[in-house]
């Protein structure tokens, strides 16, 4: 467990361009669901407490089958935030997750979004414990989530807005850690791609 640094799992979208039925976090997938597959690999990179930023659907059922499947003495604490504001952005968004993690005492946050099911663990804690102030996972040389922000940043982020940190890291771009990581950073964001994740289709 990495102290002084929370995971934010972003899962807040109204994820728009989905042309399945109900919301595209709680589409199938192997078993599962979308955000579960996401929430799941949060709690098992061992980074320790982790926020979950609502919205469109608040996911209370997935989050507590999640949390209720893990072993009691395994458990970490995980708690939700309600972005009433998710309508106007992602940014929005992380700045629901800063307040948390600041009420919490953190040093840095490692966010990760909850429609990208195929990252793994690995990630999630080499961003945790990269000792960079403002870093990006990679994958093949591209980059992707999660990304580290420490607190010092987190009010330089845009208040509203789709950008989330992209336009930090751009503005900071000197001192921004790129960090090779292993998984898939696909977005769920349609029907094809939640079957190309799936297998059920050629890449």
């Amino acid at each position: 467990m990495t102290t002084g640094v929370c995971a934010v799992l972003l899962a807040a979208g109204a994820g728009r361009r989905f042309a399945g039925p109900g919301h595209k976090l709680r589409a199938a997938l192997g078993g599962s669901s979308v955000f579960a597959h996401a929430l799941e690999t949060v709690l098992a990179s061992g980074i320790g407490r982790v926020v979950v930023v609502v919205g469109a659907d608040d996911l209370s059922d997935e989050i507590s089958r999640v949390v209720d499947a893990l072993p009691a003495t395994g458990r970490v604490p995980v708690t939700v935030v309600n972005n009433s504001q998710w309508a106007h952005g992602m940014a929005t968004s992380l700045h629901a997750g800063f307040a948390v993690a600041d009420a919490l005492g953190m040093d840095a946050v490692v966010v990760g979004l909850a429609d990208q099911p195929r990252i793994e663990p690995d990630a999630w804690r080499r961003l945790a414990d990269c000792t960079c102030e403002l870093a990006v996972a990679t994958y093949d040389g591209e980059r992707g989530h999660p990304v580290r922000i420490a607190r010092r940043w987190w009010s330089d982020i845009p208040a509203v807005g789709d950008e989330g940190a992209r336009q930090l890291l751009r503005k900071e771009a000197e001192i921004v850690c790129e960090v090779a990581c292993r998984g898939t950073p696909t977005d769920v964001d349609t029907t094809d791609d939640l079957a190309r994740i799936s297998g059920r289709t050629s890449p």
